[in-house]
């Protein structure tokens, strides 16, 4: 009998589809490592960053308690400087209402009512926030309600899509050119009103709240007649607790 070469048990494309999934597999472990590495690096940054922003919001908070107790020995009172960021919320629909009004509420970007957004407080702001105080409800939030909301509501503007915050690779993809890369950032730029705060306040889709617990009292007259509508200064706290 003529000695006939044996035919490989295994077919050479199935040998072949092993060897490349072996490959793959070699890559997706150096990839992985190498991101592991990135991630513990990155997490040491953001603690860092976290603690140094905890160590500047009790300075500040120190600072002010000293000048407040200097001012009262000398029997005179400390005038805190101007707030620099308001929280706004709309508590009115605008049916039949000026055209003016209506683009201002669009401009603010409050299109839907229990929105919030967050204010840069300038001369061109509360001009327009005076033309539909009726229709809406501001005052100067304390970084409990700005970290409060930003935790529990806040959602990124990604590709036109509003993609709850549940990663700090979000924010780092779209504001890290801004060295904005976790959500203690975010909330830093926001409190502190950054250079970056307009690239920040964009980032964030505006907040959908729920309706305040208890309802409002009268949201056609002003807060300081018993009303609800119109600037409440730091009460609006109060009401960010009812509505988060």
């Amino acid at each position: 009998m003529t000695n006939v070469d044996k035919l490989p048990t295994v077919p050479e494309t199935l040998l072949r589809r092993r060897k490349h999934a072996a490959e793959r597999k070699v890559r997706a472990d150096k990839h992985k490592s190498k991101q592991q590495k990135s991630n513990k690096v990155k997490r040491k940054n953001i603690f860092k960053r976290a603690e140094s922003y905890v160590k500047e919001y009790r300075t500040k908070e120190r600072d002010l308690i000293r000048m407040k107790r200097e001012a009262k020995k000398v029997g005179n009172f400390y005038v805190p400087p101007e707030a620099k960021l308001a929280f706004v919320i709309r508590i009115r629909g605008i049916n039949g209402v000026h055209p003016r009004v209506r683009k201002i509420l669009q401009l603010i970007r409050l299109r839907q009512i229990n929105n919030g957004v967050f204010v840069r407080m300038n001369k061109a702001s509360l001009r327009m926030l005076r033309l539909v105080e009726p229709y809406i409800s501001y005052g100067y939030p304390n970084l409990k309600s700005i970290r409060e909301l930003i935790y529990k509501r806040g959602c990124g503007k990604i590709d036109h899509r509003r993609i709850p915050l549940s990663d700090n690779s979000l924010i780092e993809k779209s504001l890290g050119k801004y060295n904005i890369i976790c959500i203690e950032d975010l909330i830093h730029e926001i409190f502190s009103v950054g250079p970056h705060f307009r690239e920040a306040n964009n980032f964030l889709w505006p907040f959908k709240l729920a309706a305040p617990r208890g309802g409002h009292r009268k949201i056609g007259i002003h807060y300081i007649e018993g009303g609800d509508n119109g600037n409440r200064e730091n009460k609006i706290n109060r009401l960010i607790r009812k509505m988060n």
